[in-house]
């Protein structure tokens, strides 16, 4: 995502989900070269969190050069790395990932979430059951819980948060004043609003489908921005961006479900919501790979389905199709119907 001035979140994972921090000195080293990221190639970090097998930052581009920046960054660690514990091979699940962010208000969003990454724990009733039996209002976290939640983000010494809270000195090379500017108008207010900030989140429940849009989605802002990066985005903009080729490919929804219509000889409202019927979890499934919906959006489509249960009718469909060859010829009956390639 080459972008002058852009604001994006950038994350990675470890290969097949491995560690990429196995020691103490792993995550320093990490650091230093986030420092030096910065120095090189003016690349703003706001914010990051290390966990054992993946990375959140959130990054800005003065000089559109995050690809460039990045590719040294992860081929710089993952040398290091190597060399460190006796290994050879990729480190990384694939390249980096980079979801562009509209502007500093999305990127505070963002922050609470990516400095929450390190409570989603079970133990802590912050799993992905947890966080969504919450955000419901089916359970609401005890003043214990609360506590130790609290407890455990601030001795959590691998994320941003210490220094946006006030309980450590800020890193010279972290850019902490654009995000805490949007938490509180006086400035000896503002780490103190963060830090109220993320009790309420803690509070009242991590939001999933919130979580679900400001952790996955395309692009991370309004409507209209949305819309402007997946028509408006260039080749080289979309270096580096998760699910690029869906942005330069988007094929509207109704035209995918005109294909389906087509592949069953039925209309659409016959088989919608007809029980053990593929058409439905075949448009998911299309509408997730080439409309580029979220979960939500595709069940409103549907009649107002949960994002949870759409997920999880993807994966069934994705796990039938592997096994059926039936249904792994109608999906490439349909990227072959709309012009896309698998």
């Amino acid at each position: 995502m080459n972008i002058e001035n852009g604001w994006c979140h950038v994350f990675g994972r470890g290969l097949e989900k491995r560690d990429i921090f196995l020691s103490q000195p792993d995550k320093e080293h990490f650091l230093e070269l986030l420092e030096e990221l910065h120095e090189r190639f003016r690349i703003l970090v706001h914010a990051y969190v290390l966990m054992s097998n993946h990375y959140h930052c959130i990054l800005q581009t003065p000089d559109a050069n995050l690809s460039q920046g990045m590719q040294w960054f992860h081929g710089a660690y993952a040398a290091w790395f190597n060399a460190r514990h006796s290994r050879v091979g990729p480190l990384f699940q694939g390249r980096y990932r980079a979801i562009p962010i509209e502007n500093s208000g999305w990127a505070y969003a963002l922050s609470h979430y990516l400095h929450l990454n390190p409570l989603q724990i079970a133990g802590l009733g912050l799993d992905r059951k947890g966080r969504l039996l919450e955000s419901r209002g089916f359970r609401t976290p005890t003043r214990k819980q609360i506590a130790q939640r609290l407890q455990r983000l601030r001795e959590y010494q691998w994320s941003s948060y210490m220094a946006y809270a006030g309980y450590c000195s800020m890193p010279r090379w972290l850019h902490t004043g654009d995000l805490l500017r949007r938490a509180h108008r006086a400035a000896a207010q503002r780490r103190k609003q963060y830090r109220k900030d993320i009790r309420l989140r803690l509070t009242k429940g991590v939001d999933e489908e919130l979580f679900e849009k400001l952790s996955s989605s395309m692009a991370i802002g309004s409507s209209g921005f949305i819309d402007k990066i997946r028509a408006g985005a260039s080749e080289d903009d979309l270096i580096g961006v998760t699910g690029k080729k869906a942005l330069r490919r988007r094929v509207p929804c109704e035209e995918v479900i005109k294909a389906i219509e087509e592949l069953k000889g039925e209309k659409w409202q016959e088989f919608v919501n007809k029980r053990g019927d593929w058409g439905r979890p075949l448009f998911f499934w299309a509408a997730r790979r080439l409309c580029a919906m979220t979960l939500s959006e595709v069940g409103e489509v549907v009649g107002d389905m949960g994002f949870s249960a759409v997920s999880a009718a993807v994966k069934r469909f994705e796990r039938r199709a592997k096994e059926d060859k039936k249904l792994a010829k109608l999906q490439e009956r349909v990227f072959a119907m709309l012009n896309v390639e698998p």
